[in-house]
């Protein structure tokens, strides 16, 4: 039996959650581990299609994918979920389900500076929000409540992706979940 556990990477856009999640869940594979990937992006096409980026709907998205990874978590899948959660309470009440069901849940926050990200631009969003083409972004015209002491600080601007992943998967493995 795998150990099942969700592995939130919350962050700026751009910050580089979802590269990290991609190489952590290629080594976990290798190593044997059920892994699924749960990008944000992904679940707002196919599971949050139709929600906006009012805070509400950030809340709802943010719960629905905490609902299906603490699903996974708790049938023996690591779920690493690189999604932003701008918001405490969010975060909170995702944890507090996964305490609740028993199931593990790691938070890493990938601290990555707004200037930086924004020279990273994966999507071309700080771009548009500068041509005053996009309001909304979180970190710059929306809030972003950084984790005060996630379980995990990431400074993807000072490590390579794969020295980033080996660091979560060395916190992983003293907590018995890699």
């Amino acid at each position: 039996m795998t150990t099942g556990a969700t592995v939130w990477l919350t962050g700026l856009p751009s910050a580089g959650k979802t590269t990290i999640a991609y190489e952590l869940a290629g080594r976990l594979r290798e190593e044997g581990h059920l892994v699924e990937v749960l990008d944000g992006d992904e679940i707002r096409e196919f599971i949050s299609a139709g929600l906006g980026f009012s805070r509400e709907d950030r809340h709802t998205n943010v719960q629905r994918i905490g609902f299906l990874a603490e699903l996974l978590a708790r049938n023996g899948v690591l779920a690493l979920v690189p999604v932003i959660a701008p918001y405490t309470d969010s975060r909170e009440a995702v944890r507090k389900r996964h305490q609740e069901s028993g199931a593990g849940y790691v938070e890493v926050h990938v601290a990555t500076p707004v200037d930086v990200c924004s020279v990273r631009d994966v999507k071309g969003l700080y771009a548009k929000q500068a041509a005053g083409e996009l309001t909304g972004l979180t970190g710059v015209d929306d809030p972003y409540e950084e984790p005060e002491s996630p379980d995990l600080r990431i400074e993807s601007q000072h490590q390579t992706v794969q020295e980033s992943a080996a660091a979560l998967h060395a916190l992983l493995t003293e907590r018995g979940l890699a």
